[in-house]
């Protein structure tokens, strides 16, 4: 693509574009990965610098710098930038464990990875039910909505909605227990 085809692309973007700004993803997508490849820890620290970078490039489009009709040097050094404050907040962290004592370090990383378990077993949980008792329970379990709310929300009666509700916590109980039966 030549600078003259980007930089128009910039053009639209900045007015408000989202097909010229999604072009210019595009463009520069890949090697702004391979960039964040080289400072982040770990491939998905890499792939949230991007989509970072992606991000301070759309809310700062107005005072953006333009570089022989690219965007990218901007982006790279903004990349670097977020890569540098991810990596602080990194060493942050892990210095903040290492002064705990060392029980407490250890719970709040048993804690968390318990937290992950449960997560990973209700996303599952879930996937195994029927789509609509599955968004059901979503919508009640996580997104506090009632029973008659989200019946309204599918389109459906509450009397039916409380019926597939009771049967989705039914399951949830026997799969997501610690035993995986009933307590």
């Amino acid at each position: 693509m030549s600078d003259d085809s980007e930089s128009q692309l910039w053009e639209q973007s900045k007015r408000g574009d989202g097909h010229a700004f999604g072009a210019i993803f595009d463009l520069h997508q890949r090697r702004l990965h391979l960039a964040a490849l080289r400072i982040a820890e770990t491939a998905t620290d890499a792939e949230d610098l991007v989509a970072a970078t992606f991000l301070e490039l759309w809310r700062r489009r107005e005072s953006v710098r333009v570089v022989e009709g690219s965007v990218l040097p901007w982006m790279l050094v903004t990349l670097s930038n977020l890569g540098r404050n991810q990596a602080r907040t990194t060493r942050r962290h892990r210095r903040f464990l290492s002064s705990l004592p060392e029980r407490v370090a250890e719970n709040i990383e048993l804690d968390r990875v318990e937290q992950l378990q449960a997560e990973r077993r209700a996303m599952s949980l879930l996937r195994s039910l029927p789509p609509t008792d599955a968004t059901i329970l979503a919508l009640t379990a996580f997104e506090g909505f009632s029973a008659a709310e989200a019946a309204a929300a599918l389109g459906i009666s509450a009397q039916t909605a409380r019926a597939r509700l009771s049967r989705a916590r039914r399951r949830a109980r026997l799969n997501l227990s610690p035993e995986g039966s009933t307590p």
